[in-house]
């Protein structure tokens, strides 16, 4: 089991193979990790599918709006959308996007992050300064590197629960 230094700033996501722990880094991103914060509260992650999963890049998730595998399903849909709440503005920082970062997925403009997020399979330095890092996996990690592969994936995988550790 993972150390966890700071419930409040830890996340707690369920997949199909196991757990994977995320510190996420509220002194970095503020915003976006208040934005994580009040969703996994609000159990709107629960469910919600890996739609995009590029091997050697990263597993994308978070589509909140269309990619629930409870609700209304549909996997041309998945990875069109976000919440009901205000896109973010970019919160872009030093910190790179090494293997296990978690990263805010977003249109072609920079301030559209909302509610997707990925995570890196590698060390993706090209990203570096043009997405917003705002959390990092401390364990788990080879539960991620186990998601079904594909865009969307044929069977893909989902979260089956996303948790603030403060709230467990």
């Amino acid at each position: 089991m993972a150390e966890i230094k700071d419930p409040e700033n830890t996340i707690v996501m369920d997949l199909p193979g196991g757990t994977v722990t995320i510190a996420l880094m509220p002194d970095v991103a503020p915003k976006h990790c208040a934005r994580m914060k009040e969703l996994a509260r609000a159990g709107a992650y629960d469910n919600v599918v890996f739609h995009r999963v590029i091997d050697g890049f990263m597993a994308q998730t978070g589509d909140v709006a269309n990619g629930n595998m409870e609700k209304d399903y549909n996997p041309r849909m998945a990875g069109t959308g976000g919440s009901e709440l205000p896109d973010l503005p970019a919160e872009f920082s030093d910190v790179p996007h090494a293997r296990g970062a978690l990263g805010a997925a977003r249109t072609q403009n920079p301030d559209s992050a909302n509610s997707q997020f990925f995570i890196s399979f590698k060390d993706n330095d090209f990203l570096n300064g043009q997405y917003t890092v705002y959390g990092q996996v401390i364990e788990g990690m080879e539960h991620v590197d186990a998601l079904a592969r594909g865009e969307p994936p044929q069977r893909p995988d989902r979260m089956l629960s996303v948790k603030v550790a403060a709230d467990a």
